[in-house]
């Protein structure tokens, strides 16, 4: 059972590993859902995200043996870093086995810490056989990532956090996986104020939980594949699924378009780097009247690799308007490309990149190609150097966008 003793002991617990992740008021938000809109940093904390509560406070509740015979879990990441974290704290041999196609930032973070790690499988869910399996034949202590109590008692410490920050919050928006962190949280909030309206936020290809509450049991999916990796579970905890249907008040879900709008909102008007998985939480705030109420999202993690953290920046540029490219057919003459340039400056305007192909036709006096690629305000920006363009006489043809 959770309880309110074991989360108060919890609260202490974990303070000896966790940074203070104190609520950050959003502006931005606040002025988009009419609410006042807090964010709980817990991308700030040590290993990146808030996974290390939880596994530092389960592996304290451990006996000495089972400590000695070794740790194992299975992580799409961040339950990884905390495992091997608080292992390290505790003294004790910790292996972890990740989807290969875990961001390389975490596989590393997890070594750092000094675990063996085992890439194995596409999603969480064929890592944690393979890490049942190893427990077994090497009398391993396996550590869930989410379907222990104790973990998500830990996790839960975050509701006390919060509500003793902010005793009059109204709802708590939580990223949803396998359902360790909405558990904790929800429950605990529910015992400290049963007002609260606690949401859950799901990847729309990997709504496990949500599938399972409709169901009224654990389900599993076919498949998990969103770029919300933190997320990608598809079959949630069968210990969590019963606390989710009596404390939590609502189940969302977010289509992967939309956390790539959301990540350039938080670069830009909050300065955090924020994985996909806990953009989620964000994300579910516009399905929300949430005019007048006090809102805290939770952002469980911050653990993004550059490369991906690129590729989401220009898709993101590109969803917004604010990067995108246009073919133009003009004669092979002198003067043409500077006319385009000097029409697309006359309206702001920035030129980012240029392709000429001289072998669009086999007439060059009568046609080449001119891709240009540049930066706009936005839609009406954008719309504005178009119409410019067409009045200029040369017939833009929107193409796809590319950086590089």
């Amino acid at each position: 059972m959770l309880t309110l003793e074991k989360f108060e002991e919890a609260s202490e617990i974990v303070k000896k590993v966790t940074r203070p992740t104190k609520l950050v008021y959003s502006e931005y938000l606040s002025r988009q859902t009419g609410g006042k809109i807090y964010l709980k940093p817990e991308n700030m904390q040590y290993t990146g995200a808030y996974k290390l509560r939880g596994a530092y406070y389960k592996i304290s509740t451990m006996s000495e043996e089972e400590r000695k015979r070794g740790l194992i879990t299975a992580s799409a990441g961040n339950h990884a870093q905390g495992v091997a974290y608080a292992a390290q704290a505790f003294g004790c041999k910790a292996t972890i086995v990740m989807p290969t196609v875990t961001p390389l930032i975490k596989v590393n973070r997890t070594k750092e810490y000094g675990a063996e790690v085992i890439l194995w499988g596409d999603v969480y869910d064929d890592a944690c056989a393979k890490a049942y399996e190893l427990a077994e034949e090497q009398g391993l202590t396996f550590v869930h990532p989410f379907d222990d109590l104790d973990v998500a008692t830990g996790q839960g410490t975050i509701a006390m956090e919060i509500v003793q920050e902010l005793p009059t919050v109204d709802y708590i928006f939580v990223p949803v996986g396998g359902g360790g962190l909405i558990t904790g949280v929800s429950t605990l909030a529910k015992m400290l104020n049963p007002k609260i309206k606690v949401v859950g936020v799901e990847p729309a290809e990997a709504a496990s939980m949500k599938a399972a509450v409709e169901a009224g049991h654990v389900v599993t999916l076919p498949s998990a594949n969103t770029i919300a990796d933190g997320t990608a579970v598809k079959t949630v905890g069968e210990q969590n699924l019963p606390y989710v249907m009596e404390n939590v008040d609502e189940i969302l879900t977010v289509d992967d378009d939309e956390l790539v709008g959301i990540f350039l909102d938080m670069v830009e008007n909050h300065k955090m780097i924020v994985e996909n998985s806990g953009l989620l939480s964000v994300a579910g705030l516009k399905q929300m009247n949430l005019e007048g109420k006090k809102a805290v999202c939770i952002l469980s993690g911050g653990n993004m690799d550059v490369i991906t953290m690129s590729s989401i920046v220009q898709h993101g540029l590109i969803q917004r308007d604010r990067i995108f490219s246009v073919s133009v057919l003009l004669p092979d003459k002198p003067g043409e490309l500077v006319r385009v340039a000097q029409t697309i400056a006359s309206e702001q305007g920035n030129v980012i990149k240029l392709e000429h192909n001289q072998f669009v036709s086999i007439n060059r006096n009568a046609a080449v190609e001119l891709r240009v690629t540049m930066e706009a305000f936005g839609t009406e920006h954008k719309q504005r150097i178009i119409g410019a363009l067409e009045a200029g006489g040369f017939r833009p043809r929107l193409v796809s966008a590319k950086l590089y």
